[in-house]
């Protein structure tokens, strides 16, 4: 008979990817490696958590040991999604499989027509529209905005992006200008995976900071998944961070924002606290947005190292019928060209207090995560969901 958790914590390290898929290549990927570049670049990393949970086991590091015998159940995940994006990653984990990806248009801007619309309906004048990083797009273009101007633009991601300074172009009107750029972006040959309201201020004369307020307008899934099934059931379904972004708050019980991985973590740690039953779906993400896609190895590195000072906290306030489960959802290599998100597998740890037996296993779908919680709370996979569950072996 299997043991059953009255809880468990689900969390996302977003973009920690262990190694290159197989078919990286054809993602425009080589030899890339998340966990072990940073390791080689910035290590070495000061995770004991990490490390007596069995990341080295997972993922050998030369000159790093590892202990002998692994406190965690440990599972090497291959993406069966076609894609490699935040939202395939996640929903996957749920049971969905991707097989047509987002629209991006990272190499061309949005076409005319969608602009001119956007523009028609904002009143505003669209300007960049193109691929930029983030915090680069306000050094050029944050002056003009003040023009009454409206900034657009993309990523390697299947993404739209508004900027807006909060005090000329107030919040609620920016989120009204990627409402409608939500709507119009729904039509099949614009179709993007979100709408991201970036708002900002100028913290000094020329100098840009993003503010918590960004407002994510994620497509819905497709179709039910096993977050619907537990919340259909009766459980509870606490997402933390950008999980209610991601699944349009579908199948989710109670939400909470996180200004960063490090809230995220201190929030996480506080639900453990309570009296819940069910799951707690915890995104991390400031890996991929604030070290990941900057391509910078030394903040990725102190981003790992300060998670797992917050793991050592939630570890110590787990029940003995808590289960946790410590994954990723795509790679995003910092030591790799370009700034996109990069193919590959990803860790999963599982842990609990009781756990009878650790081992090691190899999955071809980050399925086998909903797979399990569904099998572990009794309720039925929603009908086209992927996803076998290990629960015997944890």
């Amino acid at each position: 008979m299997n043991k059953h958790y009255r809880r468990i914590f689900l969390i996302v390290l977003d973009s920690l990817g262990i190694g290159a898929m197989p078919d990286a290549g054809a993602f425009g990927d080589g030899a890339v490696d998340t966990f072990g570049h940073i390791c080689e670049t910035a290590g070495p990393l000061d995770i004991p958590n990490l490390t007596r949970l069995g990341m080295f086991q997972l993922h050998p590091v030369a000159g790093v040991a590892a202990p002998e015998k692994p406190e965690g159940f440990l599972m090497k995940l291959a993406e069966r999604s076609r894609a490699k994006d935040t939202m395939a990653g996640h929903w996957e984990m749920m049971g969905i499989e991707t097989k047509k990806p987002f629209k991006t248009f990272t190499d061309t801007g949005f076409p005319k027509e969608l602009i001119d619309e956007l523009e028609k309906r904002c009143g505003k004048r669209v300007i960049g529209n193109k691929s930029a990083s983030g915090t680069e797009i306000l050094k050029e273009l944050a002056p003009e905005e003040k023009n009454g101007c409206m900034i657009v633009y993309t990523s390697a991601d299947s993404v739209l992006q508004i900027c807006g300074n909060e005090k000329t172009f107030d919040l609620a009107n920016l989120y009204r200008c990627c409402e409608i750029a939500r709507e119009l972006t729904m039509k099949d040959e614009w179709k993007v995976g979100r709408v991201i309201a970036r708002p900002y201020l100028e913290v000094s004369p020329g100098v840009y900071q993003r503010t918590a307020n960004r407002r994510d307008y994620a497509v819905k899934p497709p179709q039910a998944t096993v977050l619907n099934a537990l919340s259909d059931n009766g459980l509870d379904v606490i997402g933390v961070g950008k999980i209610h972004d991601i699944f349009s708050g579908e199948g989710l019980t109670r939400w909470i924002h996180s200004d960063s991985s490090v809230e995220g973590m201190q929030q996480t740690v506080e639900l453990a606290k309570e009296d819940f039953h069910g799951l707690c779906f915890v995104n991390l993400v400031d890996f991929d947005a604030k070290w990941g896609h900057r391509r910078n190895p030394d903040g990725y590195a102190r981003e790992i190292e300060a998670f797992d000072k917050g793991l050592g906290q939630l570890l110590d306030v787990l029940h003995p019928d808590d289960l946790l489960m410590i994954t990723a959802d795509h790679g995003n290599d910092p030591t790799a060209p370009g700034t996109d998100h990069t193919r590959e597998y990803v860790p999963l740890i599982c842990w609990s207090k009781t756990m009878d037996a650790t081992g090691r296993m190899d999955g071809d779908s980050f399925g086998i995560i909903g797979a399990t919680i569904a099998d572990n709370f009794g309720v039925k996979m929603p009908e086209g969901c992927i996803g076998e569950s290990v629960l015997n072996r944890l």
